[in-house]
């Protein structure tokens, strides 16, 4: 594409996000100073239909942007650098005097993100990282039971009695203890599941001790915290005429209302320090008229967090990626700041 159709796309565009109304080559004209006249803009236009860049609603009126244009416009700031930086202090300001527990802090960045974009918002807290063991032991409990306590780098975990034949002594689950301790040191409990199989193998005298503990291993790998989804602005969206069509809004709506669902929506590409996806690309059909963009923020710890945006594909992608980044730079200063707090109130206890 040469400079002059992608000049007029923009234009297009622009317009577009801020009217929802098809944009014609003599709005163009008028309201860009481009020095092009409106025989040649709407050749470009036309061209550009072509290329499949633009969509025309209906005959005789103007162009709208297609899922294609839009993917090259989002495109082009990102590459180019041409995102403005959102005031930090007015985000920071909003978080100022406000309680810094985690739940709290999400939900208020939601709301302030939401108010800020006049979008959907959904804030995902930081993902939890993996325990990582350090020690385990059997501590016998009768002549034929023994709790579980596995030292993690996150703590301790006791709370699984196994059992076991009467004919192990002491000394033998501690042999057990120590075996385990040498081959799982510093494993995650999914690198612990993995292992477990061979480790068994190789002691087989005590298979039914082992088993136990490649069950609880497995339990302890599966199970999951409910995640706390915070969400702002639903209602925004019912204010854009994209919207107006109620059963289009009532099956947006019920998607929000599913949290958990949502969250993996956002959370789906949360390894990646941002994305936009525009329309089809969201592969969601009740998102087939949205677009969903996303950015992470990160804990002292490592620990990383997802903020998103959803809004109609003509949204302000310039404006919603520089609030992104702006706060997604707020949160990861805030959580460690408030990791500093805890460790150093850690430190006087």
């Amino acid at each position: 594409m040469d400079d002059r159709k992608f000049r007029i796309l923009q234009a297009i565009i622009d317009d577009y996000i801020l009217t929802a109304e098809p944009v014609g080559s003599r709005t163009i004209s008028r309201k860009y100073d481009m020095g092009l006249s409106s025989a040649t803009i709407r050749n470009e236009m036309s061209d550009l239909e072509e290329l499949g860049y633009l969509d025309q609603p209906h005959v005789s009126a103007g162009r709208i942007p297609s899922a294609k244009a839009y993917r090259l416009y989002v495109d082009t700031l990102l590459k180019n650098g041409t995102i403005p930086s959102a005031n930090a202090e007015d985000i920071r300001n909003h978080f100022l005097g406000r309680s810094r527990q985690m739940e709290e802090v999400i939900d208020r960045a939601a709301q302030v993100l939401s108010s800020v974009t006049r979008y959907l918002a959904v804030v995902l807290p930081p993902s939890e990282q993996l325990p990582v063991l350090r020690t385990i032991q059997l501590v016998r409990v009768s002549s034929r039971s023994a709790l579980v306590v596995i030292v993690t780098d996150g703590g301790i975990i006791r709370d699984q009695v196994i059992s076991y034949p009467a004919s192990l002594d002491e000394d033998t689950l501690y042999q057990i203890s120590r075996s385990l301790t040498e081959s799982l040191s510093g494993c995650s409990l999914r690198e612990a599941c993995e292992r477990m199989p061979q480790i068994i193998g190789r002691m087989r005298e005590n298979g039914v001790v082992l088993e136990q503990l490649g069950s609880y291993f497995t339990d302890k790998r599966d199970s999951k915290r409910k995640v706390h989804v915070a969400i702002g602005g639903a209602s925004n969206m019912l204010s854009y005429p994209e919207y107006s069509d109620m059963e289009k809004a009532r099956s947006l709506l019920n998607l929000v209302e599913t949290r958990d669902k949502l969250a993996s929506i956002i959370a789906q590409h949360g390894s990646v320090s941002m994305t936009v996806r525009i329309g089809p690309e969201t592969g969601i059909p009740e998102m087939e008229d949205c677009s969903i963009v996303t950015a992470t923020y990160s804990t002292q710890n490592g620990q990383q967090g997802t903020i998103g945006v959803i809004g109609p594909t003509r949204m302000q992608y310039s404006k919603v990626l520089s609030v992104l980044g702006t706060m997604g730079q707020q949160l990861t200063e805030m959580f460690g700041m408030q990791e500093q707090y805890r460790d150093a109130g850690n430190k006087e206890r």
